[in-house]
């Protein structure tokens, strides 16, 4: 039976990401049993690494009441081959013989895991039993005990249902076009759906370098929630502009698109690298520093600042699901210091009146909230409040103080949950300016 050599490369996958901390890219490049495989082995491969690594915690829950043992007390490989075993049962409803068949195959062939066989047949004919068992498990199980209450404390316990429930899904994939007057003519060319604010939504995300458009730099990946911030600094045409942190660079794109004099700043060397490629890709004119923008300092004042801060990313896990089973919540308490001190180094390079849009990829008050209400007190800055018109589609993203907050709307209807804007990533987006 072959394929067990996929089952193989998914457990390693997995393991890689969730048991020795790496994130899905780098496992997969360390894998050689990924590696190995061609074609649709390995796109099978990385499909059930993904569906197991997004719903681990939903598959730990069922997968506990069937063991006669904690689950951290199972060896790794074995634990790793049960996960993805049952998330081809219960998450791809692959047919119950072949999961189980050439999963127990896939153990025979790795060495930490062959005493384990035995196990894993036990475990998983059970699991093709007893699918109730994981559609009763929480959906906030997806996620640790400790982000799940942080999640419920942001965005209120429905909310915070509904992006579990995202969090199930594959994320679907936004693009944002150069020329935003072009925008219903892509999205007719790609055969994707056009979002209110003019992003274009597709529904899969392989195959992207090839499709139409791609290589001449006609427009780029960015999630819708993304796309809202660059726009909230207005008409940006000839005026100087800094984004700080600045890579990959889709809002870098958006305003050099707009006519913007750009400088877009970026501290690490590596991802400076995949801002320049998108930039040469678009052929988009910027000024490229590679800097730490807490200190530099541009030659003159600046009309407009924006800043995506780095943060603790907790509104992207969709996308990452790996990376929060490696997390230490103690780690999140590092980055309001930077994010305040980003704030404090755009008040340094603006004009007085100029325009700051502060972004963060996370609902955590204390990385968007706070840092907006300590920078207003300081004296510097005043709020400029969003609009529903400046933000179309994300009525339901505005705060009482009129900052954006795209969490996703509870689901109490049709017409809230078919609102394919409202399935976006979780952005803090906040407009001031310099007093």
């Amino acid at each position: 039976m072959a394929g067990w050599r996929s089952r193989l490369a998914a457990a390693e996958l997995v393991w890689g990401a969730a048991a020795k901390g790496v994130d899905l890219e780098t496992a997969m490049s360390a894998s050689k049993a990924f590696r190995d495989l061609e074609g649709a082995d390995r796109g099978f491969a990385r499909a059930m690494a993904s569906a197991a690594l997004r719903t681990m915690g939903r598959i730990d829950w069922a997968l506990g009441g069937m063991v006669d043992r904690p689950l951290a007390e199972i060896e790794p490989p074995v634990l790793a081959l049960l996960r993805v075993g049952a998330a081809q049962v219960w998450v791809l409803k692959v047919a119950d013989h072949a999961a189980v068949a050439a999963t127990v195959e896939a153990a025979l062939h790795w060495e930490g895991a062959r005493r384990g066989g035995g196990l894993i047949n036990a475990v998983l004919r059970r699991a093709t039993r007893e699918a109730t068992a994981f559609e009763a498990a929480p959906v906030e199980a997806v996620w640790p005990d400790w982000l799940a209450a942080k999640l419920k404390a942001a965005l209120g316990p429905e909310q915070a249902r509904t992006l579990a429930r995202l969090q199930l899904e594959d994320p679907s994939v936004d693009l944002s076009v150069r020329n935003p007057a072009e925008a219903l003519e892509w999205a007719e060319k790609l055969e994707g759906v056009l979002l209110p604010n003019g992003s274009i939504r597709l529904s899969a995300s392989a195959g992207l370098a090839n499709l139409p458009g791609y290589a001449e730099g006609a427009w780029w990946v960015q999630d819708v929630a993304a796309s809202l911030a660059a726009p909230l600094l207005g008409n940006v045409s000839g005026l100087a502009v800094a984004d700080l942190c600045a890579a990959p660079g889709g809002k870098a794109m958006q305003l050099a698109a707009r006519g913007a004099r750009l400088s877009a700043v970026e501290i690490s060397g590596q991802r400076m690298e995949r801002l320049r490629e998108n930039a040469a890709r678009t052929g988009l004119a910027m000024e490229l520093v590679q800097a730490d923008a807490r200190t530099w300092r541009p030659h003159e004042l600046v009309d407009a600042v924006l800043i995506d801060a780095p943060c603790s990313a907790l509104g992207v896990i969709r996308r990452h699901p790996e990376g929060i089973w490696r997390r230490d919540p103690k780690d999140l308490a590092r980055f309001p210091a930077t994010q305040r001190a980003l704030v404090d180094a755009a008040a340094d390079m603006l004009k007085p009146g100029g325009r700051l849009i502060y972004a963060v990829c996370t609902p955590a008050p204390e990385e968007g909230r706070d840092v907006v209400e300590a920078a207003i007190r300081s004296g510097a800055w005043r709020r400029l409040p969003v609009t529903a018109e400046e933000a179309p589609g994300f009525a339901h993203a505005l705060t009482a103080e009129g900052d954006l907050l795209t969490a996703p709307a509870p689901e109490q209807g049709p017409a809230e949950t078919e609102a394919p804007q409202t399935r976006s990533d979780v952005f803090f987006i906040a407009r001031l300016e310099r007093t």
